[in-house]
């Protein structure tokens, strides 16, 4: 089915948000991650709709959505997870899957923790929960956490350029040739608006809470016990392979599967 674009109002934003398959149809909704948009769902979805009402929006921050000056947005991970509650409740989406890849992950499990009865299952694609997923990567992070100082700031301003945004994309990749330039190269573009590379500051420095929020997240998938399929690729240098192996051993969620690539 083909996929359709459009904005809708939610949280004082315009929110961008991309849709196919039957309305009728179980509702899946797809949360993206750094550096990306919901482009990076533009060939799954379609692969999805023939089953799923699919609905993929731009967080805050990313893609198309509009965040206007008067709003006084606060970029945190608390923030967005609002908007996305007031973007489903917009569209008036009661009951969803949720698809989480990365920033997609605290957002979705915010939402979770919020409506535990409204979700009724996980994909979580590198969508983290637990301290034992972060890797080597985050250190410069995790420095930033330390010692919020300028000096520490400006030592990460380097990962918004399109040479960091590619590397993310082709990092651990066998063939790097095989990976279409359309999408980093969009999400380098996008992130060169003025101020966006201080927005991503911003949520590097509030990633920090995410990490505090996990033993709710983990509470949440003991208590809720959701059905969960975690897909993970192993060669992911940020989230690695010890926060979804940690998951699925704790026998923590409910029927889990487990693919690791």
């Amino acid at each position: 089915m083909p996929v359709q674009h459009a904005f809708v109002q939610a949280d004082g934003l315009r929110m961008f948000y991309r849709e196919s398959g039957s309305p009728t149809a179980p509702v899946l909704l797809l949360l993206h991650g750094f550096p990306a948009s919901s482009f990076q769902y533009r060939e799954l979805m379609p692969l999805l709709a023939d089953h799923f009402h699919v609905i993929a929006p731009d967080l805050p921050g990313f893609g198309y959505t509009e965040v206007p000056a008067e709003r006084n947005y606060t970029y945190t991970f608390d923030s967005i997870a609002k908007t996305i509650d007031a973007f489903t409740a917009a569209l008036h989406l009661n009951r969803y899957a949720l698809y989480v890849f990365d920033y997609g992950a605290p957002t979705g499990f915010r939402l979770a923790l919020a409506h535990p009865e409204r979700v009724t299952a996980i994909i979580t694609q590198n969508g983290n929960a637990y301290e034992e997923g972060l890797g080597d990567a985050w250190d410069p992070i995790r420095r930033y956490w330390s010692e919020p100082n300028a000096e520490n700031r400006e030592a990460l301003r380097a990962v918004t350029t399109l040479d960091a945004i590619r590397w993310q994309y082709t990092h651990g990749v066998k063939n790097p040739e095989s990976v279409v330039p359309d999408g980093y190269t969009l999400d380098a573009a996008l992130m060169q608006r003025p101020g966006n590379a201080d927005i991503q500051l911003d949520l590097f420095l509030d990633y920090a809470n995410n990490v505090k929020l996990y033993p709710q997240f983990q509470q949440y998938f003991r208590e809720a016990k959701p059905p969960l399929l975690a897909i993970w690729g192993s060669n992911d240098p940020f989230f690695i392979p010890a926060g979804v192996k940690f998951m699925v051993n704790s026998g923590e969620s409910g029927d889990c599967l487990m693919i690791l690539r």
